[in-house]
């Protein structure tokens, strides 16, 4: 697989530095800012490490300041409740200028008993000729529609990927990681003329906060479909979420975003 890949499992590596405090080394990226997938990620593993034995349940991530990706993070964990099958983390992701991420995880041991689900069936995984390239996504994805375009579409983007083998242990973290990444650009696509790649000149997007819950054990070594929609987007801000699918149709994780996103007025220009 690229660098890209190896890269970001090692930063997934986080080394203890004392009782509940780890650091994580910042991804090789050519982007302006530390990538917020990252901080997720390593949000995950810090929560993992802090209570082992127990999967993370679901995380709340809230940004207050951009991360620099030309230096590490340093996350300092506090386990505010360990029982028998649940557990609570409270997480500080900092770098040099300050805190950049505040999580909270909660953690849970996987149990039996009875299982449902409510969701529309999944569709057939494309084909290799609908392969795309993400940036910051180093595995095989692909889609049907185009996330990117200068027609007005639907607020709605079906993504599959698929991982290299990696330990299961793995799979929440870079699950975490993806659902980062193109929930902003859903909520452009019903915009006409405006895509991701205008940030910066038609307006200035960042994520504010990020959750995620994991319903079911996942690899990301097999098909995940992630279903996502933007149901408003208002006030300088966009709100996306979305669902995990397996290709079988297993429901095993959702996600929610709010983003900034604010448009340069015509007298900004002047």
């Amino acid at each position: 697989m690229t660098d890209l890949w190896n890269d970001l499992l090692d930063c997934l590596a986080l080394e203890p530095l004392g009782l509940g405090v780890y650091e994580g080394r910042s991804q090789h990226l050519d982007y302006h800012r530390l990538f917020g997938g990252q901080l997720l990620a390593q949000c995950a593993r810090a929560a993992a490490l802090t209570c082992p034995g127990k999967a993370v349940k679901s995380m709340h991530v809230l940004f207050p300041r951009e991360g620099r990706g030309n230096e590490p993070v340093r996350y300092e964990t506090d386990c505010v409740q360990q029982g028998r099958t649940y557990a609570a983390v409270r997480t500080q992701a900092r770098q040099a200028h300050g805190v950049v991420a505040v999580a909270t995880v909660s953690l849970h041991t996987w149990e039996g008993g009875p299982q449902r689900q409510t969701v529309q069936p999944v569709g057939e995984l494309p084909g290799p000729e609908r392969r795309i390239a993400l940036d910051m996504l180093p595995w095989e994805s692909r889609a049907v529609t185009d996330l990117d375009t200068d027609d007005a579409e639907p607020p709605a983007y079906e993504l599959w990927t698929r991982t290299p083998h990696v330990s299961a242990d793995l799979s929440p973290a870079l699950l975490a990681y993806a659902t980062d990444l193109t929930l902003i650009g859903t909520a452009l696509r019903p915009l006409e003329k405006v895509t991701q790649r205008d940030a910066g000149r038609a307006f200035v997007s960042a994520v504010t906060s990020h959750t995620v819950w994991f319903h079911q054990p996942l690899r990301t070594d097999e098909w995940l479909v992630m279903r996502q929609h933007s149901p408003v987007a208002a006030h300088g801000r966009c709100h996306g979420r979305g669902d995990v699918l397996t290709e079988r149709g297993e429901l095993v994780a959702s996600y929610a975003q709010e983003g900034l996103l604010r448009f340069r007025r015509a007298d900004d220009a002047e």
